[in-house]
């Protein structure tokens, strides 16, 4: 009976703290609401000049969430229809076409493959001047597609500048679908390919309709290709790895400071494709959900991750409605992959003092056992269990790539060439090259190499420690080397620009598809992918984490020692 008491007398002292703690935070609330509203009141009717009211509070609101994370953000009414497209739905009224500004003109980039625009014609390279009778010079992107979208059935007028001459379409918008799954199909040596660019509504069941049509045709095994993918809705990433792991199955946990927001999220139904080999390929830009599928599929062993580490985004973001039709959407929780791991990169919560947010410590990393007892990592994205080096574009090459120079000899390519090979092996040859480089003649394409970075960086360190008078020479010398290297570039990455071109020319044959399959021919991670495929002791090697597969991506050889988390 004491016992009894004594626990009654605790559990009242800590009822009452937290009563005590809650009151306090809701004063801290109204208190600070209080001097806001006072704030913001007396700036309107007070300061010298006129202020916009509802920009100065999305200015405040923009400044508060800022000092959070980018995931955490304010949507005004106006910008609605723009998210639920970037994080919710695939569908939006339209003609089927992007754009893009060149030198403050507007001109059609790329057309989808049986849209409106498609079938009306639009060519890639036709400049747009009016929309609706409405002149595009000086307006803004968003205002662009604004413009261009509408109700199915509604037309848009576009007034167009085509080789020279003015040419006006009447398009009738329809309803256009951006899928999550872009391309599927089989490979030449009997393995699938599902290329999953987004995690928005279907996605599950666009994977799970690609794999049941790959899959009558008995491939070997199957690639998913994830390293263009963002993320999205964590409910389709969790269907996804259910299409290959058994019912019940715990992939992944969300934890947030609000109870309400820890949810474990198991898989629910028996899978479609149990027992084949599978890979997935992650890079850099793989991120959320995409780390959701790579982290779980990796934990359970179920698939061997090839590529470059991901992002690193393991934050779950729900959105809340706010007065007046706007959105609110903010960081609710971290999830972590099966083996209880956190992938999530940045430490928002501290922060600098210069604001800057530090990426994880080396030294604070766990290390977690995958079901095999392989040896992973929180802290830094998914490390893929075989690492493929990351192609990088030279300088030259973006700068050709910014100033659309591609662009421009692509649209001129495709009129002068009616038809061109097929789109798995096509290729320019050495004189359409040749073409290429004496279409830049004139053209501005300037660009600061890498190293004239460093050499500037060092001038400076000199001048700082007054060392510049006696590197002064050798300094000049390696600037004028550099200049002379530099014109030769042109034939230097003659080969990393032919892709690009390539890439752009097969666009308007193929359309969006034909980009995906051109470019397997120079695919170093897609080989990687299908080299193990076709190994099965390499596989089951790494899946029971033998030898050199025991442990992936240790940061540090003292972390390798370190006791394992479960």
């Amino acid at each position: 009976m004491k016992n009894y008491r004594l626990a009654a007398a605790f559990f009242l002292i800590a009822f009452a703290s937290l009563s005590w703690s809650f009151k306090e935070d809701l004063f801290q609330v109204s208190k600070n609401l209080d001097i806001f509203a006072s704030l913001y009141k007396e700036i309107n009717i007070n300061y010298v000049e006129e202020t916009n009211p509802s920009e100065l509070m999305h200015n405040s609101i923009d400044a508060m969430l800022g000092n959070l994370d980018p995931y955490t953000e304010y949507i005004p009414e106006s910008e609605i229809e723009d998210y639920k497209l970037k994080y919710v739905s695939t569908q939006y009224g339209g003609i089927g076409a992007t754009t893009l500004f060149i030198e403050g003109k507007l001109f059609v980039n790329e057309v989808s493959e049986g849209y409106p625009a498609d079938k009306q014609d639009l060519k890639p390279g036709d400049q747009v001047v009016k929309i609706n009778n409405v002149e595009v010079k000086g307006k803004e992107r968003a205002q662009v597609s604004q413009l261009l979208r509408g109700p199915r059935g509604s037309t848009v007028e576009l007034l167009l500048i085509r080789n020279g001459a003015v040419i006006t379409k009447s398009i009738t918008r329809d309803e256009i679908k951006q899928p999550n799954v872009p391309y599927s199909g089989m490979m030449d040596d009997q393995i699938g390919y599902i290329r999953l660019d987004k995690f928005l509504e279907n996605a599950a069941q666009e994977v799970k309709d690609a794999a049941l049509n790959l899959s009558k045709q008995q491939p070997k095994g199957l690639i998913i290709d994830l390293r263009y993918n963002g993320g999205g809705i964590l409910q389709e990433a969790v269907k996804i790895v259910n299409l290959f792991v058994n019912k019940d199955i715990l992939v992944v946990t969300q934890k947030g400071r609000n109870p309400q927001k820890t949810i474990a999220y198991k898989t629910l139904s028996d899978p479609i494709l149990p027992q084949i080999p599978l890979v997935i390929l992650v890079g850099g830009s793989s991120a959320s959900a995409s780390e959701i599928v790579a982290g779980a599929l990796q934990d359970l062993d179920r698939a061997i991750i090839v590529g470059q580490r991901s992002y690193g985004k393991g934050l779950v973001q729900q959105t809340f409605n706010l007065p007046y039709n706007s959105l609110v959407k903010v960081t609710v929780a971290k999830y972590f992959t099966p083996s209880g791991r956190c992938i999530q990169a940045l430490d928002y919560a501290h922060k600098d003092a210069n604001g800057k947010t530090p990426k994880v410590a080396d030294s604070v990393m766990t290390r977690f056992s995958t079901r095999a007892g392989r040896s992973v990592y929180d802290g830094n994205g998914v490390f893929p269990d075989v690492v493929v080096e990351a192609s990088k574009l030279s300088p030259i090459t973006i700068s050709l790539l910014n100033k659309s120079l591609f662009f421009d000899y692509a649209n001129s390519y495709k009129k002068n060439n009616k038809t061109i090979a097929p789109a798995a092996g096509f290729q320019i040859s050495d004189s359409d090259y040749a073409a290429f480089v004496s279409s830049l003649e004139g053209k501005d394409y300037s660009y600061t190499s890498r190293t004239e970075h460093l050499l500037s960086d060092l001038r400076t360190e000199a001048e700082r420690e007054n060392k510049l008078p006696a590197v002064k020479a050798d300094l000049e010398d390696l600037k004028a080397k550099m200049l002379g290297a530099k014109k030769t570039d042109l034939t230097t990455f003659k080969s990393e620009i032919k892709k690009v071109l390539e890439t752009q020319i097969v666009s308007r044959y193929y359309y969006e598809k034909g980009k995906v399959i051109q470019a397997f021919q120079y695919d170093k991670e897609l080989s990687a992918a299908k080299a193990v495929l076709n190994n099965s002791g390499k596989m089951l090697a790494i899946l029971k984490g033998e030898g050199e597969y025991k442990t992936i991506g240790s940061p540090i050889k003292t972390i390798a020692a370190a006791p394992i988390e479960n």
